[in-house]
């Protein structure tokens, strides 16, 4: 059954590179992000898991957890790990799942038949604290991840938990934000007290609230 957006991300209990961890107990009060690669010692999954090993920094900053998964044996992953240090340049540095029976895969939809029945597609859960599911993205085998799109994604989902705004297309931290329809003028004035360019009355354009 698929996952949609606003649902509890399916709790599960799994063996990790990093030893076994409960899913909820172990995002703890945190963002998560849960991504999927369809196998080990694959050219394109390589290069994003170093990509992700490189951005685990800035994911750090956001208060962020990321973890991987394929249906690969987690002996797999620890041997796959000295390639990806040793093409990308930095070790992996965050748990994978090895999920040999699928069921963290099943749980979160991650095998399409009429792409490949046994491997995972690449899937992206954005889960927030409350441990519900703000974001799923879902890419073919062919196409690697842009990583850094899911960040300005964190940047975005984060902001707009805390304030009364969402962000237009091609936003990125910093940029003007949109004031939300349910938002009263009146009320505007109180939370956004730099004012607002109203460029419709329905798109109100004002500046990044937490700046």
């Amino acid at each position: 059954m698929a996952i949609r957006l606003g649902d509890i991300a399916p709790d599960f209990t799994a063996v990790t590179t990093h030893g076994e961890i409960n899913f909820h107990e172990w995002l703890g009060d945190s963002w998560g992000v849960l991504f999927s690669h369809p196998k080990d010692f694959t050219p394109v999954c390589t290069t994003e898991l170093g990509t992700v090993a490189s951005l685990k920094p800035e994911f750090d900053k956001r208060n962020t957890k990321v973890i991987g998964l394929s249906v690969d044996p987690v002996e797999s992953h620890i041997e796959w790990e000295k390639d990806i240090e040793e093409v990308v340049g930095t070790a992996v540095n965050f748990p994978m799942i090895g999920d040999s029976d699928r069921s963290v895969a099943d749980a979160y939809d991650m095998i399409h038949e009429n792409a490949n029945d046994t491997l995972t597609v690449r899937s992206v859960f954005i889960i927030g604290p409350d441990k519900k599911v703000k974001l799923t993205l879902t890419y073919p085998a062919s196409t690697g991840r842009n990583f850094n799109e899911i960040l300005r994604v964190i940047d975005s989902l984060q902001l707009t938990a805390d304030h009364k705004v969402a962000t237009p297309a091609n936003w990125n931290d910093g940029d003007d934000v949109i004031i939300v329809p349910g938002v009263s003028d009146e009320e505007a004035k109180t939370l956004f007290p730099k004012g607002w360019d109203p460029v419709k009355p329905y798109l109100r354009v004002t500046k990044q609230p937490n700046r």
